[in-house]
């Protein structure tokens, strides 16, 4: 008798996450069940906690898939130097230098050394290093273009998205995240000095589970938002999920951060010329934005 075998392939679907999230095990106000169940009740897939310079171990709620997550916390005189480690195996300590530069490449190497992806936070919270820094780094592929945190200083001058963008024509597959960096569930919605959930994140192309999550974000399968959410998503091609009544500008954007083209709708396309690269970005009437990915015209 013939035996046939019957190969069941995993669903790749498109999976909502957080990638920078506190809890009282850190500097957060809530303890970390409570904060995994925020999450897992507004519709969120997956969700790394990052407490500072520790792995917070929990069971997940059901229906939610936690990758473990630290956020390596070193710092020289006045800089800040953040990076967290996503799907790490054990902790990193941070491991410290004389330069943002030296201090963050060991930081990256010491993530990896543990197993885990390495995103580089927030390069103007304390304006604590920019575009030079990152174009001497190494071994990387996440940053943190956008955050829900209200003193990072997202937007510079000069921004992260424009290092991201100086970092692309120099060549560099550095791929760009959106994320929370959330601390308080707690205090009153009126108190300014708050970072709150809920307001910035990624969605991934992935199987529902830790190690295909890692892998995707790894090699720049998800796009970024900080409200806007996509029906289709390429560099080259975009369209909107239309809610709240909102208008759309599409950019697709290129080398040295250049708008190449600009439309008005939920949808466009773009066809590359001889760019080094190319990203879409989406940004709606009320100021929520979403980034994909981009895609390079040749070998890099």
């Amino acid at each position: 008798m013939t035996r046939v075998i019957v190969a069941v392939l995993a669903a790749v679907v498109w999976l909502k996450g957080n990638l920078h999230t506190h809890t009282a095990a850190s500097d957060g106000d809530s303890p970390p069940a409570e904060v995994a169940a925020w999450y897992r009740d507004r519709g969120y897939d997956f969700l790394v906690i990052t407490d500072h310079d520790e792995i917070t171990t929990i069971d997940a709620p059901k229906g939610l898939v936690l990758i473990p997550g630290e956020e390596v916390t070193d710092r020289l005189p006045k800089k800040p130097l953040h990076v967290n480690a996503i799907g790490l195996t054990k902790v990193v300590a941070p491991q410290k230098g004389t330069t943002p530069v030296e201090v963050l490449q060991r930081n990256i190497d010491a993530v990896r050394a543990a197993g885990g992806v390495p995103l580089i936070n927030h390069p103007n919270f304390g304006w604590a290093f920019g575009a030079d820094e990152l174009l001497q780094l190494r071994n990387f592929t996440l940053l943190e273009i956008a955050s829900g945190h209200p003193y990072v200083n997202t937007q510079g001058p000069p921004s992260v998205e424009s290092m991201w963008d100086a970092l692309l024509t120099k060549g560099r597959r550095v791929y760009g995240v959106a994320v929370d960096d959330s601390h308080h569930w707690k205090k009153p919605l009126g108190d300014t000095d708050v970072a709150l959930p809920g307001k910035a994140w990624v969605v991934v192309r992935a199987e529902r589970d830790a190690k295909s999550i890692v892998a995707a974000l790894e090699r720049g399968d998800f796009y970024a938002s900080t409200g806007v959410e996509l029906e289709e998503v390429s560099a080259t091609r975009v369209k909107v999920r239309e809610k709240n009544g909102a208008h759309y500008r599409i950019q697709f954007i290129g080398d040295g951060g250049r708008v190449l083209q600009e439309s008005v709708g939920p949808s466009a396309s773009y066809a590359m010329k001889t760019e080094r690269y190319v990203r879409a970005k989406v940004i709606d009437s009320n100021g929520r934005m979403a980034w994909t990915q981009p895609v390079f015209n040749a070998p890099q």
